[in-house]
């Protein structure tokens, strides 16, 4: 593996927003694969009070070049006022999927450049 591999997560207050992001994510080919996982249980410290919320986790697979654009994304659609956004470095995996998530974001590198 070449490319430099991420899982972004982010944390969302429903169904709705966590697939709002997913989607706009493929559309814009920041991410090859995404999931939404929920409902979950989140607890934070906001505002010097221990929060309880149920969220939605929306992951993410992109790769380092595509990260920043895929963060003004995810901050664009998120309704939070502080978004949780966090991107894990992919060290290790089934070496064809990883090789299937690079090729698929070079592809759509490719498919979005202008012609020369």
């Amino acid at each position: 593996m070449t490319t430099p591999l991420l899982l972004v997560l982010t944390g969302t207050s429903s169904r709705h927003e966590a697939q709002a992001i997913a989607d706009a994510a493929i559309a814009q080919r920041l991410a090859a694969a995404t999931q939404v996982i929920g409902p979950v249980a989140s607890s934070y410290r906001w505002n010097q009070q221990i929060t309880y919320a149920e969220e939605w986790l929306c992951m993410l697979k992109t790769s380092r070049a595509h990260y920043d654009a895929l963060e003004q994304t995810i901050r664009a659609l998120h309704s939070y006022e502080l978004p949780g956004i966090l991107a894990i470095p992919i060290v290790a995996g089934n070496e064809p999927y990883l090789a299937w998530i690079a090729q698929t974001l070079q592809q759509d590198e490719a498919a979005t450049e202008e012609p020369t």
